[in-house]
């Protein structure tokens, strides 16, 4: 199942009108707000160090102790991230890229995990993850290659332990699981940690991950982030308990971490980083935060999502509730809040300028590496290829010669 053959099977049951979602009946739009809201049992089991309104808080069994530059680093990290994502959205807008899948929202989940890993650390990311390869050292226009059709994922994944992005939703994690699996047969200390969205739990990929690791007890830290949303599905469609429950059946444990709170999710994701790398084991962490934008650029989140449900969310916006904290204990002056600002814009402009300079691929590539001695099929759909191409180059002689 991928992402866009998702997304066009349930545009087409959406319907067309963008307005079906504001006439909504009321037990739809009760159904629509309560997404995404724990209750009072499971919000006891959040993991939080951050609230919304930017006070520190503290958890028993996860702590953390941060310097000044450490947190003006997760702050500045959010906010370029952000800002490359808004771009990306932008450019797809313009017609630069055929399609985006935005991580607005959900920065904190992605920049606090990211920074809890080590470099021998390995990631298998989703195709979100943009935050994640930000904090792996990837060049962020490396992840348009893709999303402008002029490679298939441009970046080599061994230099930074960050796999390629994954289209086909769930498989990472048996990536994720088998190489772990490898590491431990190694004897390396390191940890492996598979990205993946609420969605992707219902897969059985999913499951089987959960399977062999458990019983494999492979190195592995499984990151769920539960933005609410599987494209137009609601997470309490898709299962009648908390997704970090669902660990406890495979014999591993579980937790759920607000994931609009950095410093919770850096806290929790290192803690269980260092518990695979020791030997114990899988765990799942559930990062509880909120998909602010559409699933994808082809997709219209309001058509099934009411604005309430939105503008709830956005009062516990991951980067105001960092900037809110750093001003309160005076972290962060004027200066070096303009600072980020300009390197912001210049990472837009750096992103916009490299997006719009690729260069076209050899259409003739694609039956490149198919086969490693060449194939007759192969060979005859790349005569039949040229020559279709040709055919457009004899009438534009045509053309030009009348």
């Amino acid at each position: 199942m991928t992402v866009e053959g998702t997304a066009q099977r349930k545009a087409t049951r959406a319907g067309s009108k963008r307005t079906a979602a504001k006439k909504a009946s009321p037990a739809k739009k009760a159904t629509s707000a309560k997404a995404g809201r724990p209750d009072e049992a499971e919000q006891d089991q959040l993991v939080q160090l951050l609230t919304p309104e930017g006070k520190r808080v503290e958890h028993p069994d996860y702590s953390i102790d941060l310097s000044p530059d450490e947190l003006r680093g997760l702050y500045r990290d959010m906010v370029l991230t952000r800002r490359f994502d808004a771009e990306a959205t932008t450019l797809q807008r313009q017609g630069e890229l055929g399609l985006w899948a935005s991580l607005l929202g959900q920065e904190a989940a992605q920049i606090g995990s990211g920074r809890a890993l080590r470099d021998d650390d390995y990631v298998f990311p989703t195709y979100r993850e943009h935050g994640v390869a930000w904090c792996r050292g990837v060049d962020p226009t490396n992840l348009l290659g893709m999303f402008r059709g002029v490679n298939h994922g441009g970046w080599d994944p061994n230099s930074n332990n960050f796999h390629l992005y994954t289209i086909v939703i769930g498989s990472q994690t048996l990536h994720a699981t088998g190489y772990a699996m490898g590491v431990q047969k190694d004897g390396a200390d390191s940890a492996v940690i598979a990205y993946f969205g609420d969605g992707a739990s219902s897969q059985g990929d999913v499951a089987e991950s959960f399977t062999f690791s458990a019983v494999y007890n492979a190195p592995v830290v499984f990151f769920c982030q539960n933005n609410q949303w599987a494209i137009s599905e609601p997470t309490e469609r898709q299962t009648r308990v908390p997704l970090y429950q669902r660990a406890r059946g495979y014999g591993f444990p579980g937790v759920r971490v607000d994931g609009n709170d950095v410093l919770a999710c850096l806290a929790v994701t290192r803690a269980a980083l260092e518990r695979a790398r020791t030997g114990q084991g899988p765990m799942l962490v559930e990062a509880f935060t909120y998909r602010m934008g559409a699933h994808t650029t082809s997709d219209d989140p309001t058509k099934y999502r009411a604005d309430e449900e939105t503008l709830a969310w956005e009062a516990k916006d991951p980067i105001l509730r960092l900037r809110t904290y750093l001003e309160s204990e005076g972290l962060v002056d004027d200066a070096y809040l303009a600072a980020i600002d300009q390197e912001s814009d210049a990472l837009g402009k750096r992103v916009r300028d490299v997006v719009r300079a690729m260069p076209d691929p050899d259409p003739m590539a694609i039956f490149e590496n198919v086969y490693a001695d060449g194939h007759a099929l192969v060979d005859e759909e790349r005569a039949q290829f040229a020559a279709y191409q040709a055919s457009f180059a004899d009438a534009e002689a045509v053309a030009e010669g009348n």
